[in-house]
């Protein structure tokens, strides 16, 4: 990987940081835990197995609840020391969710083929880390109902965690096919496209800048129909460092089309900028317009930039790039 984007990918985790409950709940249970849909809210009935459903998950939402609060209490508590340790705070994650659990294993032993019971199982397994087990009743509901989109997307968010991630490629694809207008495939997969690039050049057949273009080609569908999502567009102003510049022809051609380059990125981090909701976001664009102003040898803005993130999440990043300036002024380092 070339020092650019393994840079990218550094400030990747600055701009687009998890939520808190997932990094805590990932640390209590030993896993990451992928984006999904859930199955859609049930429709009024007086059917009593979809009361019975609809009331599984209304339990399920309330114990989704009191695990962000273990886990906020956990991430913040009055005293450091009473923190419970990551293996005490998985126990007691996996303790509130057991009874919900097993009105679902009821439920779905006496409702084997309810795909939309199957979908909602799955999507509560994953939010606690049972990936495995999620797969297992996303498949099957996939399998009873094929034309739900939803199931491909969660799948092939699923697979590309954990593997195989070549399954991936195929059920995103599913997921648009079936619905080819929601963003939020689009963006995923557009990701999976951009992160696996080895994979996705044999998928598709082609050169890896031709992975890059059909990635930033996804995300671009994604963003015209959700213009006001930041962590999307901020997905997309990524896209602009692994595209690679003509390594061979006039000299001035090439300044062009590096200069070409800088100006897009930063016009994408622009357009992020303006969405951004909360200061962590907008000081996470400021890094990266520190980047591309440092590969530009424009250095008093670098520095600008930098002066403007205070918030200690970012300081690694932040002093990391100062030095890269600094470094830059003073003639000992040559690449951005």
């Amino acid at each position: 990987m070339s020092d650019a984007l393994t840079a990218a990918l550094t400030l990747l985790l600055a701009t687009n940081r998890p939520a808190a409950a997932s990094n805590l709940v990932a640390e209590a249970t030993g896993l990451q835990i992928p984006a999904a849909i859930t199955a859609p809210p049930v429709a009024a009935t007086n059917d009593p197995v979809e009361l019975e459903l609809k009331s599984i998950m209304a339990e399920d939402d309330a114990a989704q609840q009191d695990i962000e609060r273990l886990v906020t209490q956990a991430e913040n508590p009055k005293d450091p020391l009473l923190a419970p340790q990551p293996l005490t705070l998985g126990a007691r994650i996996r303790e509130r969710a057991a009874p919900v659990r097993r009105r679902y294993e009821r439920f779905i032993a006496e409702h084997p083929r309810h795909a939309k019971a199957r979908m909602a199982f799955g999507s509560f397994l994953n939010d606690i880390g049972e990936e495995e087990d999620a797969i297992e009743q996303w498949e099957k509901a996939r399998t009873l109902d094929p034309t739900d989109p939803a199931a491909w997307n969660n799948l092939a968010n699923v697979y590309a965690h954990i593997g195989p991630v070549t399954k991936s490629f195929p059920y995103y694809e599913e997921a648009l096919r079936l619905n080819p207008d929601e963003p939020v495939y689009l963006h995923n997969f557009g990701t999976l496209v951009f992160m696996f690039r080895r994979d996705a050049t044999n998928y598709f057949k082609c050169d890896e800048q031709a992975v890059f273009t059909r990635a930033f080609e996804l995300y671009k569908r994604a963003i015209e129909r959700d213009p006001h999502n930041f962590q999307l567009a901020a997905d997309v102003a990524q896209t602009y460092y692994g595209w690679r510049l003509p390594e061979e022809g006039p000299a001035e051609e090439r300044r062009k089309a590096e200069l070409n380059l800088q100006n897009t990125a930063l016009q994408a981090w622009t357009n992020a900028l303006a969405i951004a909701a909360t200061d962590e976001e907008r000081e996470g664009v400021q890094l990266h317009f520190a980047r591309w102003n440092i590969r530009g040898g424009r250095y008093d803005e670098a520095r600008t930039n930098l002066s403007l993130v205070t918030n200690e999440v970012h300081a690694v990043i932040r002093n990391r790039l100062m030095k890269s300036v600094t470094e830059h002024e003073s003639g000992t380092r040559k690449s951005p």
